[in-house]
């Protein structure tokens, strides 16, 4: 699969876009965060 063809979303932590990866790929749905980095912030800040 090219990579201009992958889905993408946008992080609600830095806003950010970023791609599907394999790893995603049977929770895709409920990915929210572009990295671990963003997913730690926000549970320090208390972000959904």
């Amino acid at each position: 699969m090219k990579k201009g063809l992958l889905p993408s979303k946008v992080c609600v932590v830095c806003g950010r876009p970023f791609n599907w990866r394999k790893r995603w790929a049977r929770c895709w749905e409920q990915v929210r965060y572009c990295s671990e980095r963003c997913r730690r912030s926000a549970r320090r800040s208390g972000a959904p």
